[in-house]
């Protein structure tokens, strides 16, 4: 297993539509398995493929808290299939935009239909931080991002935050 690099804001592929998976191969698991990894060393709750570059429909999500055990959940061509009536403000982040946290309002509640790592499909009832990390994980697939559900001011702060950290990086 392996650690990949994490596509960060304002990276273009970030903006790019994932395409289904049609097989859900050796390959297909592998990367799965390194996007957890991937996922536990930044740390995180959930990663998309797109996320390191690949444009494939796929989603991995731990939403456990200590102490209690990992509990990873495998999703390929994730939809949500139902929303909850009620929406509420939670506090985000995202692995590619680090350190920046906005306030989000989304479904509390909400049903996701996908095929797991064995090509069987799965409904996920989620609600709390699964169901917000599901929400924002399928939006990776659709090329929509965090900021692109809060303000125009906080989003062009966040963009410029991102764009002078980039500047900094490839100063080093």
């Amino acid at each position: 297993m392996a650690i990949l690099s994490i596509i960060t804001a304002p990276d273009s592929v970030l903006r790019q539509v994932s395409r289904p998976v049609v097989t859900i191969d050796a390959e297909v698991r592998k990367l799965m398995d390194d996007m957890l990894d991937t996922m536990y060393a930044a740390p995180g709750v959930g990663l998309s493929a797109i996320q390191v570059g690949v444009a494939k429909r796929i989603v991995v999500v731990d939403a456990a808290k200590d102490p209690d055990p990992p509990a990873p959940i495998r999703l390929v061509n994730p939809e949500i299939i139902w929303q909850g009536p009620v929406a509420g403000p939670h506090e985000e982040g995202c692995l590619s935009f680090p350190e920046q946290y906005e306030e989000v309002e989304r479904p509390t509640q909400v049903h996701v239909r996908y095929l797991d790592e064995n090509e069987e499909i799965r409904i996920a009832k989620a609600t709390g931080l699964l169901a917000i990390a599901l929400q924002h994980e399928i939006d990776h697939l659709d090329g929509v991002l965090l900021v692109d559900h809060i303000s125009k001011i906080k989003r062009n702060i966040i963009m410029r935050r991102m764009k002078k950290m980039r500047r900094l990086q490839t100063a080093e």
